[in-house]
């Protein structure tokens, strides 16, 4: 068997290191007189930290402080001080996500928030210093959209099957088999969100849905996986909403073959 460390080599930060930067960014955000307030967030927020976690902080904005302005100072500080080679941001409510991905592999989020929306929407949070606001919780997406969206990945994986167009179809038959399996997830009460509690479901689960895998881009294997993925969102539909599925049989179905 192939050691853990031979499998993953280009792995070269350690948890020691992750914990210093995390001490680093905490300080400056100390001294930082535009923040308001900073939180653990993610993994460490939990204590569930392994070898391949990242570092999630929050930070609130004081109020008269441009938010702008003070990512991009702590995006210069990220670029010459601490070895980030790219980032990308992302928006949720007033909150900008700027995600670093630094020479060593260890990707660094920082999030920042107007101090009057800065606080936890989701249990992952723990403040560090300064105060924080009740704000709502961010919520899964519904069974609704997800179904939603399931049926309006199997109208293009159809399409896409019957035009050939082998890679689009397996992107669509991929989507449609997640959307299944996010239904599964809030049946199961874990998170639907980026496939993060997929491996929390029962075996049982996660096995009936093997099946639905795309194998092969071969026209047959991609029916195939289709048809398997339809009858597993039908499955799950009829746990969320019986009704619906009643609905929806004949329609899908129609879809998969």
């Amino acid at each position: 068997m192939v050691a853990d460390s031979e499998l993953y080599r280009w792995h070269v930060f350690n948890s020691q290191e992750r914990k210093a930067l995390r001490r680093e960014l905490l300080a400056a955000a100390r001294q930082d007189e535009r923040i308001s307030g900073a939180a653990l967030t993610g993994s460490a927020a939990l204590d569930r930290e392994d070898n391949w976690s990242d570092i999630d902080l929050a930070f609130g904005v004081s109020e008269g402080n441009d938010v702008k302005q003070v990512i991009s100072d702590w995006t210069v500080l990220m670029y010459e001080n601490h070895g980030a080679v790219h980032h990308m941001d992302m928006a949720s409510g007033d909150a900008v996500y700027r995600v670093f991905l630094l020479e060593n592999t260890l990707q660094v989020d920082l999030a920042f928030s107007p101090a009057r929306s800065f606080g936890a929407i989701a249990p992952s949070f723990r403040l560090v210093f300064g105060t924080s606001q009740e704000v709502p919780q961010t919520s899964w997406s519904t069974s609704n959209e997800l179904i939603g969206v399931g049926w309006l990945y199997a109208l293009h994986a159809r399409s896409s099957i019957a035009r050939s167009r082998v890679w689009q179809a397996e992107y669509m038959i991929s989507g449609f088999r997640y959307q299944a399996l996010a239904l599964a997830c809030i049946r199961y009460g874990v998170s639907p969100n980026q496939g993060r509690g997929l491996d929390s479901l029962p075996s049982e689960i996660t096995e009936a849905f093997v099946g639905a895998l795309v194998r092969s881009l071969d026209g047959v294997e991609l029916k195939r996986a289709f048809q398997s993925t339809g009858e597993m969102m039908l499955r799950e539909i009829s746990f969320a909403d019986s009704e619906l599925a009643n609905r929806l049989t004949n329609p899908l179905r129609e879809l998969v073959s």
